[in-house]
């Protein structure tokens, strides 16, 4: 999560209005103040439970869950819905995914679904590679079949047709060679 910090300024926004609310009901003697309280500390629960990224966990779980269903259903081969792929990245980056799964595996007694490999990818989560990833140049035109001096357009061009030949949901497509295809293009056009 992006605004973590931001999430968990709310929280404690929300938290003090809570205290407060409680402190005037004990204070005039009110049970008003304690029901006008109980939306307050429920927005708390939810702020924290949203900032220390138990939300995403639980997502990324039910799709882990989705995959491997969809995979022991359709031999394995995946197909739309079945999941993130192998270069997906956890949201917030692999540190911050192993420290809320660290905490949340401990809570529920020790289950874990996230296989914790290590990813080519940038930690921001965006699933954009590094530029430290992946092909040289010179590799990722001869993947492609282009010159050297071969423009945007003409990388491009090959680009589409490499990734026509390569797909997985074609005859004869390999989708090993289709990822290299894929980070092939993005080295040439970064």
């Amino acid at each position: 999560m992006k605004n973590e910090r931001l999430v968990l300024a709310l929280a404690a926004v929300f938290a003090g209005m809570t205290v407060l609310m409680v402190v005037l009901a004990a204070g005039f003697r009110d049970p008003v103040p304690l029901f006008v309280a109980l939306p307050f500390a429920a927005a708390t629960y939810f702020f924290w439970y949203h900032a220390t990224g138990r939300v995403a966990t639980g997502i990324y779980e039910r799709v882990e869950r989705q995959a491997r269903t969809n995979a022991s259903t359709d031999g394995g081969r995946g197909g739309f819905g079945a999941g993130p792929r192998e270069d997906w990245n956890p949201p917030g980056g692999e540190d911050r995914w192993e420290r809320v799964r660290g905490a949340s595996r401990t809570a529920r007694g020790g289950r874990r679904a996230y296989d914790g490999r290590r990813r080519s990818g940038s930690r921001s989560g965006t699933g954009a590679p590094n530029a430290n990833a992946g092909p040289s140049a010179a590799e990722a035109r001869r993947v492609l079949g282009v010159a050297p001096d071969a423009d945007e357009a003409a990388v491009r061009r090959a680009y589409r047709e490499r990734a026509k030949e390569t797909h997985p949901d074609t005859d004869g497509g390999d989708e090993d060679e289709f990822k290299r295809v894929n980070r092939a293009y993005e080295r040439l056009t970064d």
